[in-house]
């Protein structure tokens, strides 16, 4: 048991270790991470702009701060979680998994298309005035 459960609990501690990290060294002070490069250089916001930001407010349980700083790194925190806890159940249960997204989670072609076209799409509406609200 304690074999099957190395792979999803080693990638749940690093996560954890990311957020800790990110929690202890606030993003909203300036000196902390390099400035996104597209911002700086094309005042556009990427779709990761806000993204520390949103896991530091992740690590000090202020979820609504977080989806201020960018609601689509926590729709990603989400998939995480269920993906992760679809993953540690099969494990647990001894089902066989290939990596991290094998038969637990089944992806399609269409599925990357779809992830594509949010992230696109999340990216080209908190650039314009009428979504200044997903901006960081």
């Amino acid at each position: 048991m304690v074999r099957r459960l190395g792979a999803p609990v080693g990638a749940l501690a690093a996560v954890v270790a990311a957020f800790a990290f990110v929690g202890l060294v606030d993003p909203n002070e300036p000196g902390h991470y390099p400035a996104c490069p597209l911002l700086r250089l094309t005042g556009v916001y990427c779709p990761g702009c806000g993204g520390l930001r949103s896991a530091y407010a992740i690590a000090h349980g202020e979820p609504f701060t977080a989806l201020g700083a960018n609601a689509l790194a926590v729709l990603g925190y989400l998939g995480f979680a269920v993906v992760w806890l679809r993953w540690f159940v099969a494990c647990v249960r001894g089902r066989r998994t290939v990596g991290v997204a094998g038969p637990v989670v089944p992806l399609r072609a269409v599925h990357g298309w779809v992830l594509g076209g949010v992230v696109l799409g999340f990216t080209v509406i908190r650039n314009f005035p009428f979504g200044s609200f997903l901006t960081p």
